[in-house]
């Protein structure tokens, strides 16, 4: 008898809507998935990669042994290879093992896998998202809090670093953050939080921003059950959750998403189009229909089964030009001859559509931070189809103003006047984010100028003029309470500083 039964959840519908790159459920199909076959219980297992020679899944349960369950080719020339396997229950770890044309066997996790060893081990974990949310008045009444005419104050958060313990060398697990967190944000009076990547990605001082578990969020901090319980502890206190959401680029590393099939599978080919000369990383074939399902279906999975309010969409610039911090011999104009990657563009829209479409009470938002038009715009009238978008020039106009004594501010009032003439070109978000208190810039108390008195006196300022300029707002932790050193991400905050006055008194302002 066969260790793997010919067994599908896969219907010829499904197999068309996935090469359309319409299927934005594949997610239910691909994946290993717990089941029943013919009374037997076990997990059936589905992946794509068409230019594969074989496909088996190993694990500990068959000693990591590529020969002993082989899973077969379906007839459709889909590329996708399934079965399913006796026994298999929820922990259980696994790899795909790779056949490729060239003779090499790739180990690879699983790109819809929905949970993962914590790094640095790298193997996938057969499990359920099974979860009793307690958040149906929130879901409810979601619509009356996500409109552009409603308030956000968002406090942007990096989880694991936010407060530490055992002597600041652990970070908290979700769950002791769904009961100190979330008090503290309510309290604050902060509307929603925004989580920088919580989706699994193999090196901690990346900040989350090389994924290659999509679909799981990091087992560093607990269970995907364990992320819902924070989730729904959020939502009852009457915060939102915005996700940071990393389309534009993944990392190399051996066993995620690069040369998955022993082929440029998921990234694009051509090293002009698919590999990120800042980050070291690939970027995604817009173009083809499978990546786009796998995408889309990744970014409404986020929505639906773990209930966020809205995707932060990190580093749209990179993805809309396609000499994005390259030299000129260093990319290839579209058709047209110009430097906008359309197929990027074409993904946005249709991203945007879909989320709109599924989910009319969220809300994306863009990180861009060029003067390209209508990020903000409905796809209808030739927008990209954002709800909001980071308003990059006035954070510098304003770091740069209020840097300079107070004595010689009259000479550089432009600085902070100038953002008005387009504060509603777009619906604006005002970003003090992470990206401001890191890589020597310093903390936002350091980049005040004067004494004790006036850096303080010249904070309170700064944030009293976020709050009444047009726009959301957002600030990273720490600002609202002065930090006086940089984020360092093997490091807590400096929790300690809100005992003294000056910056109790900062907390006090952003609370009120």
């Amino acid at each position: 008898m066969s260790n793997v039964i010919n067994h599908s959840l896969l219907t010829d519908f499904d197999v068309h809507l996935f090469r359309q790159g319409k299927h934005h459920r594949i997610y239910e199909k691909l994946g290993s998935h717990l089941t029943e076959v013919d009374g037997q219980q076990g997990t059936y297992f589905a992946v794509w990669a068409p230019s594969a020679k074989a496909v088996s899944v190993t694990g500990n349960f068959n000693g990591w042994n590529k020969n002993s369950h082989p899973l077969s080719s379906r007839w459709d020339s889909s590329g996708i290879w399934e079965g399913f396997i006796r026994g298999i229950g929820k922990g259980e770890l696994y790899k795909y093992n790779v056949g490729a044309q060239d003779g090499r066997n790739l180990a690879k996790g699983d790109p819809f896998a929905l949970f993962w060893e914590i790094p640095p081990n790298t193997a996938s974990i057969v499990w359920d998202l099974d979860y009793e949310w307690q958040d149906a008045d929130w879901m409810q009444q979601r619509r009356d809090h996500a409109g552009l005419d409603k308030p956000y104050s968002v406090y942007e958060v990096h989880l694991g670093t936010w407060k530490k313990k055992t002597g600041g060398t652990e970070s908290l697990n979700y769950r002791e953050l769904a009961e100190d967190f979330v008090a503290y944000v309510k309290e604050m009076g902060f509307t929603h939080v925004e989580f920088l990547p919580v989706m699994e990605h193999p090196y901690f001082p990346s900040w989350g921003y090389q994924i290659t578990g999509y679909f799981a969020p990091t087992s560093r901090f607990g269970t995907p059950q364990d992320f819902m319980y924070l989730m729904d502890k959020l939502h009852q206190a009457g915060i939102g959750v915005i996700l940071d959401w990393v389309p534009s680029h993944f990392p190399s590393d051996a066993h995620g998403l690069a040369d998955f099939d022993g082929t440029h599978l998921y990234e694009h080919a051509d090293p002009r189009k698919g590999f990120h000369p800042d980050w070291k990383s690939y970027i995604f074939n817009y173009d083809r229909h499978e990546v786009r399902s796998f995408l889309i279906s990744n970014a409404l999975f986020w929505m639906g089964i773990y209930h966020a309010d809205g995707l932060r969409v990190d580093a749209v610039a990179s993805m809309l030009y396609l000499d994005y911090s390259r030299k000129s011999d260093e990319w290839i104009p579209n058709i047209y001859g110009g430097n906008e990657n359309l197929e990027a563009i074409s993904f946005l829209k249709e991203f945007n559509e879909a989320v709109y479409r599924e989910y009319p009470d969220a809300m994306t938002i863009a990180e861009e931070s060029t003067a390209w038009s209508g990020v903000s715009r409905p796809v209808f009238t030739g927008g990209l189809g954002f709800g909001q978008k980071w308003m990059m020039g006035w954070m510098h106009d304003t770091l740069n103003y209020f840097k300079n004594d107070p004595v010689y501010r009259r000479y550089h009032h432009n600085q902070i006047t100038f953002s008005i003439i387009y504060a509603f070109s777009e619906n604006f978000m005002l970003p003090l984010s992470h990206d401001e208190v890191v890589h020597g810039k310093g903390s936002l108390i350091q980049r005040m100028p004067g004494d004790e008195w006036q850096r303080f006196a010249n904070l309170r300022l700064l944030f009293g003029y976020m709050f009444m300029h047009p726009g959301t707002k957002l600030l990273f932790m720490g600002g609202e309470f002065a930090q006086t050193s940089e984020w360092n991400i093997e490091k807590g905050l400096e929790w300690w500083l809100t005992k003294f006055e000056y910056h109790k008194g900062m907390q006090s302002w952003v609370k009120n």
